[in-house]
């Protein structure tokens, strides 16, 4: 069945050399891919990569997931392809899409789907191009390449949006009838540095977002927090079009709060905090989970300046006790967005704990206040983690710019100094004196577990690792 092509809804373009060479590597390491594509075609179906890969290409970037879509065949004559390379997953078979175990890859006949959170799917391989890319959210991600011929199809200029670093929609209407594409344009801001035109920011400064799941939420502030150089830009965003307040009203309440000139050149909570997040989005060689970690600190560290900031008649700003008092707001941002207990555990630590480093050093804290912190800060969070944190916080105070600053922490370093002196850098000491030690004197239940506490507690403040002592003073 071949398709006919409406050539006036297709704005074609050949592909430049060096993205030609980025299809020909991809094809060259997925060969199955490039296999099927070849009977596809024999058979008079057209085989496009579709959305984000296609975007990723030409952005130089390694795609994370592939959409292809398959004009000209019914999805049986698809499906029967191809079964010849693997196993099936035929899951989303209802929605047009067919899957090969094992392979990273979405092969989808063109569909058309109705408004609502439960829409109908019209599945239809002889759909017009142009209608069945006008379902994408951003003209950047409604362009196709042919991956037999390397042709560009881009019916709604999503190429030349590239280019000048634009964010349209291929239709306004059907952009608003999912309000998830909300939360994809500020990530996508946040990830290219791109800017939504007029209509975009129109539409979605209007949209109403109530009925977007908390998961769905989470996973768009994901990307925009590992995927980002820069993810500031997101927030700017939403402030810029009136929606900050509605989506994260704990950080729009920190705009103008004021902090001491001195110590913050760079200006008021909401400058500190973007200038903190967008220093995390720099650091290397941390796992995701780190980062994320890190960045959801940066977000809400800073919290309890709005209720703590007192300004002095010296000119001088204090928010003495913000970060205990920044940990219930914090928390409570955070299970609006996301229900992993772990995350928010340590995110809240390193909240009320932020200030620590400077001030241990500050103070001249003794070998035992390092251990009763990594204790307390133990599982989710380490000195190292809390000294990088504390470090990056002290160095984005930049007035200039939004880079960090490339001297001022000498505190912070010294703290990780200390904390790997003190054998408790990247874990808490070990307690010595364990429940099977006691056994013979205490059964098992609260009272032990009461005793081990306190054997441990005397094992950090008096430095004492001799079992037998341990025994006696608690016993």
């Amino acid at each position: 069945m071949k398709q006919k092509e409406n050539r006036s809804c297709v704005i074609s373009a050949q592909i430049t050399k060096k993205s030609l060479n980025i299809v020909k590597n991809f094809l060259i390491k997925y060969p199955v891919i490039s296999a099927i594509v070849n009977e596809i075609t024999q058979n008079g179906g057209r085989v496009l990569l579709i959305g984000g890969a296609v975007r990723d290409l030409f952005l130089n970037l390694t795609p994370k997931d592939f959409d292809i879509e398959v004009h000209g065949l019914k999805i049986a004559q698809i499906q029967k392809i191809l079964k010849k390379h693997g196993q099936l997953s035929l899951v989303g078979k209802s929605f047009g899409v067919i899957r090969i175990e094992g392979l990273n890859v979405d092969w989808s006949v063109p569909r058309i789907d109705s408004a609502g959170r439960k829409p109908l799917v019209q599945i239809n391989p002889l759909l017009d191009v142009r209608m069945a890319f006008s379902r994408r959210d951003l003209t950047i991600n409604a362009m196709g390449l042919n991956l037999k011929t390397c042709e560009l199809v881009d019916p709604f200029r999503g190429m030349r949006d590239l280019k000048l670093n634009i964010l349209r929609t291929p239709d306004k209407n059907k952009f608003v009838e999912d309000p998830l594409r909300f939360f994809r344009v500020m990530q996508f801001v946040g990830r290219f540095g791109m800017k939504p035109d007029e209509e975009l920011n129109s539409l979605c400064a209007k949209m109403d977002i109530s009925g977007v799941s908390r998961e769905r939420i989470e996973e768009e502030f994901k990307k925009l927090f590992l995927r980002s150089k820069c993810p500031s830009l997101g927030f700017n965003w939403l402030r810029s079009i009136d929606r900050l307040q509605d989506v994260l009203p704990e950080i729009y309440d920190t705009i103008g709060v004021a902090q001491d000139p001195v110590k913050h050149p760079e200006g008021d909570v909401y400058t500190h905090i973007m200038q903190v997040l967008d220093g995390i989005a720099g650091i290397k060689n941390i796992s995701e989970h780190e980062k994320l970690l890190f960045c959801w600190a940066a977000l809400v560290h800073d919290l309890g300046k709005k209720d703590t900031s007192k300004k002095w008649p010296d000119g001088g700003v204090s928010a003495y006790g913000h970060a205990e008092f920044g940990v219930p707001l914090a928390k409570k941002l955070l299970k609006r967005i996301t229900q992993d207990q772990k995350l928010i555990a340590g995110v809240c630590k390193i909240v009320k704990h932020h200030m620590k480093p400077g001030q241990f050093i500050a103070n001249k804290a003794k070998p035992a206040a390092y251990k009763r912190l990594a204790s307390e800060l133990a599982p989710e969070v380490t000195l190292e983690l809390l000294g990088k944190f504390a470090r990056i916080d002290k160095l984005a105070r930049n007035p200039k710019s939004h880079k960090l600053l490339r001297a001022g922490a000498r505190y912070e370093l010294l703290f990780a100094r200390r904390a790997r002196a003190y054998a408790v850098y990247k874990e808490p000491e070990k307690p010595v004196l364990l429940g099977r030690d006691l056994l013979k004197y205490v059964q098992p239940g609260p009272e032990l577990g009461k005793i081990l506490a306190r054997a441990y507690e005397i094992q950090l403040d008096e430095g004492i690792r001799d079992k037998k002592i341990l025994k006696k003073r608690v016993l």
